[in-house]
């Protein structure tokens, strides 16, 4: 298991989770070809679809109807296959494959790798209503300090 599914789990608070993953991102920015993450995307492919309750079959087949073109079994077996290292998933299926299986596990692989982090509808509007949250807590802070400011100089 690599470093980076070691130190990052699901069960971290959203915040912690985010710092942890950028921390990763930028420590495996600072060595050479730590950015290959051939193995790693290979096993989250393999990981969403064990995961997913439909065979590959069916998820090629979803897939090929969400992309316009034709996606096989045979094609999903070669991107997770080690051995087929000549065969790589093409970062235009990834919406659609997420889509079909459902699992976030290979979008997650690319995007924390990167430094960065994406959050499903609900979580980003958490996210969002926090930050808000925060924002209102320091203009009330603010508010506050002028206000008092405001009662000196009348004084």
């Amino acid at each position: 298991m690599s470093k980076f599914k070691k130190n990052l789990t699901n069960d971290l608070p959203l915040f912690e989770w985010v710092r942890k993953a950028q921390d990763l991102a930028m420590q495996s920015q600072t060595s050479c070809a730590s950015l290959d993450i051939d193995a790693e995307f290979r096993a989250a492919i393999s990981a969403d679809i064990k995961a997913c309750p439909l065979s590959r079959y069916e998820i090629a087949a979803k897939m090929s109807e969400l992309v316009g073109q034709e996606i096989t079994e045979s094609m999903l077996y070669s991107y997770t296959a080690e051995s087929k290292e000549k065969h790589r998933f093409p970062c235009q299926f990834l919406p659609a494959f997420v889509v079909a299986t459902g699992g976030r596990r290979a979008f997650e692989c690319l995007s924390a790798r990167s430094g960065l982090f994406a959050l499903p509808g609900p979580e980003a509007l958490r996210a969002e209503i926090t930050k808000l949250d925060e924002q209102i807590e320091r203009l009330k802070k603010e508010k506050e300090k002028r206000k008092s400011l405001l009662k000196e100089i009348e004084k």
